[in-house]
């Protein structure tokens, strides 16, 4: 057994809405299922 413990801390994801970056924790349902509808584009 290793004598290192290993410690997982949270990872807050932030988005981009109308202007504020906002952690996606503190979404209404309503924007969550928004969020997770929302498709990334790359531009060339």
């Amino acid at each position: 057994m290793s004598p290192i413990k290993t410690q997982r801390q949270e990872c807050i994801i932030y988005s981009r809405v109308v202007g504020w970056y906002t952690p996606t924790k503190n979404f209404n349902p309503g924007k969550s299922s928004e969020y997770r509808d929302r498709k990334t584009f790359k531009v060339k």
